[in-house]
């Protein structure tokens, strides 16, 4: 809830996010400082005044990357290990959990979902190859917030 908050409405303070959230200052900070040792995210050290600190989403949207299958820290292989345990192999590299945030127009949110729509689309035909499975691909498009 924190890294989406601070996605979805830029840099705050812990205490702002605490009140924003229903939740008590300390433990914000201690989850927020918790989400930075990690890199989700950091100081925002233009906003910050005094001892004020100012925290900012580190990216605004994150996908799996399947190179860590092959990360030197075992802790990383496991963690992905136990994610993708499910699935055959030649499934583990083709697999995909993404989200972004991008900043549209109505106009240009409409040319982006037809895209994906066509693109989409162009994958209906069934696949009879050895190894072909169904997919599931879940799209969402709409405003975060409006004014």
């Amino acid at each position: 809830m924190l890294l989406r908050a601070l996605r979805q409405h830029g840099p705050a303070t812990a205490s702002m996010l605490a009140e924003r959230l229903g939740e008590s200052s300390g433990a914000t900070s201690y989850h927020l400082r918790q989400l930075a040792a990690h890199g989700f995210v950091e100081d925002a050290p233009e906003r910050g005044k005094g001892r004020e600190r100012w925290w900012q989403a580190a990216d605004s949207g994150i996908s799996f990357d399947s190179s860590v299958l092959a990360d030197a820290d075992a802790a990383t292989r496991g963690a992905t290990d136990t994610f993708l345990h499910n699935w055959l192999p030649a499934w583990a590299q083709a697999t995909d959990m993404s989200d972004f945030t991008l900043r549209l127009t109505p106009d240009r949110a409409r040319e982006l979902i037809g895209t994906m729509h066509e693109l989409l689309q162009s994958y209906r035909d069934e696949d009879d190859s050895p190894g072909a499975e169904r997919v599931r691909v879940h799209t969402h498009t709409f405003p975060i917030s409006t004014h």
